[in-house]
């Protein structure tokens, strides 16, 4: 999978790829999805949610340009598998869930990852406690980039998110904070489900 649908498509980022065959898909998709673990495509976990992509969750981590010693935010844990490959990255991952079911399963599969903090909240809200973070990466697609979130980076952070309606032209987007100014990059097209928060 690395070598096939990262490493050939542009990741090139070494310590992403190491993370991400260092973590095992298969430990975060339903029993009865297994067998498609390293396929390249999203897979339904339930609620609604899904797995994504594996060249998806690279690409993110690329993105965020993570460094060993930041703190991240994850918005969205889903299955746990983002946050395993980020804590392979950075020094200490809040993951933030608003759906109870996702939330304790995702726990249950990340309860060997001794740096990752999963909280079951509404992730639109960020994770105020753990803030500043050095890099933001949301898995679910905001119809514009939560002002919680940039408040919450770090001066020099990054935010991942997409950005835009469900099936309809949604964008990757790459937020840099510099002091009050936020810089923001188009990554490209990406297709995610909706950003949901508590008021929806």
């Amino acid at each position: 999978m690395v070598r096939r649908d990262l490493a050939a498509r542009g990741i090139h980022d070494g310590r992403v790829l190491k993370a991400m065959g260092t973590v095992p898909r298969e430990d975060f998709v339903p029993e009865r999805r297994k067998r498609s673990a390293y396929e390249d495509r999203p897979l339904p976990i339930g609620g609604g949610q899904t797995i994504s992509q594996p060249y998806i969750v690279a690409l993110m981590a690329q993105a965020a340009a993570i460094e060993p010693g930041d703190r991240v935010l994850e918005v969205g844990t889903g299955s746990g598998y983002g946050a395993a490959v980020l804590s392979h990255l950075a020094s200490h991952v809040h993951t933030v869930e608003r759906l109870a079911e996702l939330a304790e399963s995702a726990a249950a599969a990340l309860s060997g990852y001794s740096n990752v903090e999963v909280h079951l909240a509404d992730g639109t809200g960020g994770w105020e406690d753990g803030a500043p973070y050095d890099a933001i990466v949301v898995t679910a697609a905001g119809t514009e980039v939560p002002e919680a979130l940039t408040a919450q980076l770090a001066d020099g952070g990054r935010l991942v998110i997409p950005v835009g309606p469900q099936h309809a032209g949604q964008r990757l987007e790459l937020v840099v904070r510099h002091h009050d100014r936020f810089d923001s990059t188009d990554l490209g097209g990406v297709a995610f489900v909706p950003l949901v928060g508590d008021g929806d």
